[in-house]
């Protein structure tokens, strides 16, 4: 089946029309995604956009729990009772600003050097939430695939035991973290399997190209469970999705794209510099070597975009963060998952719902970024298969770069 999008790609809004009257804000909405072939019609909840073709609807703004409880790349090695609060903070925020889906994992805050399983802390954070306040929380979380684990059995092993910490029956969304060095087609097989018994919403995977997305979507169709969404890297800066096939794809077969890194982790907007890296693990990464290309693409390069995200979003009254998580909106059939470390971090991103980029304005940052040649995080140069979230996973085809 294929996925028609009403009302044309990448337009939130129609070009030149107002941005703030009440009568705009009923022509802003996103397009409606349409499955030819079939009556069904995707219609937007209240504040919410539903998963491929699974019965599963989530905020238009999620949050992403990779680096709660990790010590391998964030916190500065540590976590510690401080960063705890903090992340709760987050949590707490992030349902009080209307963000209500989560996406964590089993490999992220693995037992490193003092790490706390993510998974586990938001379980916490939810039953303590809960105890106050009758909440509805989603749950997206994902299998790691390792080469010691085989066939569609170690999928739904895994699976248990993610829920086992989550403290949860069920969860909204289960995924395949990366493309497997072999066994992908009993995990997706797993997978289904999973969702038949009750034990997931909706499936999806992470990371896949358009080739081993479409083979996915195929495996997953003949056993009558859709394939809901594949979760890659996409931001503003970096719009690989848009030209490897893999964002048209999506809108093609009716699988939502869930972005994470969708503001790259706060590099690209300017906030480390080779005089102020980062701290802890990520120094190694984005080294003051780096940076410093970084600093002479930015001012050539990325400094134009800049300079008109900040004068958008000051005519909106938002910051260039704001701007741009709502771009990735304004895309359609886009949810973006911006990781929150503290209350402010959440209640920041939180401004990015609400209103909308014209699409005068979203094709105009569009044409601004398209100047902007040779990024490449370092985070991809990387091809090791380990368990730390600081390196990547390639498959056979060379083509699968993943975040683990």
């Amino acid at each position: 089946m294929a996925l028609q999008v009403t009302g044309g790609v990448g337009c939130c809004c129609p070009p030149g029309s107002a941005r703030r009257l009440p009568q705009a804000a009923a022509l802003c909405r996103p397009p409606r995604a349409v499955v030819s072939g079939a009556t069904r019609v995707v219609e937007e909840d209240e504040g919410k956009v539903r998963l491929g073709g699974s019965g599963v609807a989530v905020t238009k703004l999620g949050i992403g729990a990779w680096s709660w409880g990790d010590t391998t790349y964030w916190n500065d090695s540590e976590w510690d009772d401080r960063r705890l609060r903090e992340a709760q903070d987050a949590f707490d925020a992030s349902i009080d600003n209307g963000m209500t889906f989560f996406d964590t994992a089993e490999v992220y805050g693995t037992a490193l050097m003092g790490a706390v399983n993510s998974e586990t802390l938001l379980g916490g954070f939810i039953k303590e939430r809960q105890q106050k306040d009758q909440i509805e929380v989603s749950v997206a979380t994902k299998f790691a695939a390792l080469p010691w684990r085989f066939g569609r059995g170690s999928v739904l092993s895994a699976l248990k035991k993610s829920l086992d910490r989550l403290g949860l029956a069920s969860v909204e969304l289960y995924q395949l973290h990366w493309p497997g060095i072999w066994g992908n087609e009993g995990y997706l097989d797993g997978l289904a399997d999973a969702y038949e018994q009750g034990l997931v919403k909706a499936v999806g995977v992470s990371n896949y190209n358009e080739k081993r997305l479409r083979d996915a979507h195929a495996r997953l169709k003949k056993r009558g469970v859709p394939l809901a969404a594949n979760q890659v890297n996409y931001s503003l800066i970096y719009r690989t999705p848009e030209l490897n096939g893999v964002k048209a794809a999506c809108d093609e077969l009716g699988i939502t794209l869930i972005a994470y890194s969708p503001i790259a982790q706060g590099v690209l907007t300017g906030k480390y510099t080779p005089e102020n890296p980062p701290t802890g693990p990520r120094a190694n990464t984005y080294t003051p070597e780096f940076l410093a290309k970084m600093r002479h693409v930015m001012y050539v390069q990325l400094q134009p975009l800049m300079n008109r995200i900040k004068e958008i979003g000051a005519s909106y009254g938002k910051s260039p963060t704001q701007v741009s998580l709502n771009w990735l909106t304004c895309q359609g059939n886009v949810v973006p998952i911006p990781g929150a470390k503290n209350a402010s971090q959440a209640k920041e991103f939180a401004g990015a719902l609400g209103w909308s980029l014209t699409g005068d304005e979203v094709e105009e940052l569009r044409t601004l970024a398209r100047e902007i040649k040779g990024i490449r995080m370092p985070i991809e140069e990387s091809y090791i298969l380990c368990i730390s979230p600081t390196h990547v996973v390639a498959g056979a085809d060379g083509e699968d770069d993943a975040r683990i």
